[in-house]
């Protein structure tokens, strides 16, 4: 066993032993709270440049599925955990997780209290951190305070596609436009099992060339990082909402689309990363749990006239919902494509179908 350390930017050092590459990484340090999917959080998009630490114990009990990804390539910098599964027993598993960090040449760490790292984050906030061969701790915060903030960086350009492509188009009725800012695929999975062809669009698209081949409905995905970064694709979204063609947002997407319009963004302390987020439907008072993976939401101060606030985070009573009051566009700050779970709010993709249905009738 080969000891290493996770080091904190506050100055915290924690000592554990290597697993996967074996290698110095940096990134903001978070946690998620979901006992199961371990291999969707690796590869989703929206962990570019962060650490995980999962908060369930014994990671990698099920090994490894090339059908369980959820993107072509593991996201996270470094991975944090107490224990890991060497002798993984499932149908399915291809590998161990220490061979699936390796082959993806990503850092890990366990052994290590996560328990106490975790209620560290909850107190204090989310920090940036290292998992590093380093003993000199003076060494390794002159490192973390030179690289600047999780904040400053735009890494939705890291993980968007980098050119336009189709998905299968067999026997479909709707045409779907995709703007990748760190499309999941179960995203396009569940648009496609309702019938759509789906085109996925770079993040920095022109909403000309997306609104010229007449989508029936656009999809603003999940991603990566501050939407403050995003600046430059402001005016993009803007356009493309008024198009009115219908536009669902999906966590990094509502929060662009909230921001296009005039509202504000906000970081949380330490964020929303679970599976059993409770979310509550103002329209219906049905209460949701959903899956979320997100460290800013949109401010309900200053909200523009023209959106309305549809659903709330009961945890904290964030808005995790928007819609237009004029216009076929809605938002969603959570994971409604979760994957392994929770199922509860795939409705959302057949709200998205009807209101394109809804719009082709009015026409």
């Amino acid at each position: 066993m080969k000891k290493i350390n996770l080091v904190l930017q506050d100055g915290s050092l924690y000592e554990g032993f290597s697993f996967g590459h074996h290698g110095d990484v940096t990134g903001e340090v978070v946690f998620n709270t979901s006992m199961t999917g371990y291999q969707e959080m690796l590869t989703d998009p929206s962990y570019r440049g962060q650490i995980l630490i999962p908060t369930y114990p014994m990671i990698g009990n099920y090994g490894v599925s090339y059908s369980d990804v959820e993107s072509n390539e593991i996201q996270v910098s470094g991975f944090a955990v107490r224990q890991f599964c060497e002798t993984p027993s499932h149908n399915n598993s291809i590998m161990n997780i220490d061979e699936y960090l390796k082959k993806n040449k990503i850092p890990g760490i366990y052994g290590l209290d996560t328990r106490s790292i975790v209620k560290k984050i909850r107190n204090y906030g989310v920090m940036m951190g290292s998992i590093t061969l380093d003993e000199n701790v003076d060494s390794v915060l002159k490192k973390l305070n030179s690289i600047g903030s999780y904040d400053e960086y735009n890494f939705v350009s890291e993980v968007s596609s980098i050119k336009k492509t189709i998905r299968n188009s067999d026997d479909k009725k709707f045409n779907i436009a995709v703007l990748d800012l760190g499309v999941k695929n179960n995203i396009i999975r569940l648009l496609e099992s309702r019938s759509c062809k789906v085109t996925v669009y770079p993040f920095n698209t022109e909403p000309t060339e997306i609104i010229s081949s007449k989508p029936d409905g656009i999809v603003l995905s999940p991603g990566p990082g501050d939407p403050n970064n995003l600046v430059d694709i402001l005016e993009n979204v803007k356009n493309l909402i008024s198009s009115k063609i219908p536009i669902l947002g999906i966590c990094l997407g509502h929060q662009l689309i909230a921001k296009s319009l005039g509202a504000s963004t906000y970081k949380l302390p330490y964020g929303h990363r679970g599976g059993n987020q409770p979310v509550k439907d103002l329209k219906s008072n049905k209460v949701y749990v959903t899956a979320q993976n997100h460290g800013y939401a949109v401010s309900n101060e200053n909200m523009p006239s023209e959106l309305e606030v549809t659903h709330l985070n009961l945890n904290d009573n964030t808005i995790s919902g928007l819609c237009h009051k004029n216009l076929p566009v809605f938002s969603i700050q959570y994971h409604s494509e979760a994957s392994p779970g929770p199922k509860d709010s795939e409705y959302i993709f057949d709200e998205f179908i009807q209101k394109i249905i809804s719009m082709k009738e009015s026409l």
